[in-house]
């Protein structure tokens, strides 16, 4: 058995550092590279208490990076953001004030494009073939059932 190196304090709160500016983090992510250093588990909250008070650590601010980086780059729905926040051990706050960024006019206007998109490459099926496709793939992406009719009763 490979006896691991133990890192003091200073040594893990400096890889911790630099590992929360290279992109936003929450905190079951930094418990999870805590683990992976092997730091001693009664430190572990003292660590992140210091990364919180040096701002290098901040829920909200990950929460709502994530959300706006899932739905304008991967083009997410609601549901399926807020489902991989929860998993991540979010606040229901944080989910909250995250969720009010993306505006429904955009949350609308995506619903549509992607809608658009999946018709095209299914152009050679029929209409209710297309219809039914386009939906199961939109609720899929995690947009809700209800908003993605209403896509399809303005066509």
């Amino acid at each position: 058995m490979v006896k691991r190196k133990t890192l003091t304090n200073e040594q893990a709160l400096q890889k911790l550092k630099h590992y929360c500016s290279y992109q936003e983090r929450c905190h079951s992510e930094v418990r999870s590279k805590l683990y992976q250093l092997g730091v001693t588990k009664k430190s572990h909250d003292e660590l992140i208490a210091e990364l919180i008070q040096q701002d290098y650590l901040n829920e909200e601010r990950f929460a709502m990076a994530f959300a706006r980086g899932k739905f304008k780059m991967n083009f997410w729905g609601k549901k399926k953001i807020v489902q991989a926040l929860k998993a991540k051990q979010i606040s229901e706050y944080c989910i909250k004030q995250a969720l009010k960024q993306i505006g429904d006019d955009d949350y609308f206007e995506a619903i549509q494009k992607l809608a658009t998109k999946k018709f095209e490459h299914l152009n050679g099926e029929k209409e209710p073939v297309k219809k039914n496709a386009a939906i199961a793939y939109l609720v899929s992406r995690g947009f809700e059932a209800k908003e993605v009719m209403k896509v399809f009763e303005k066509q």
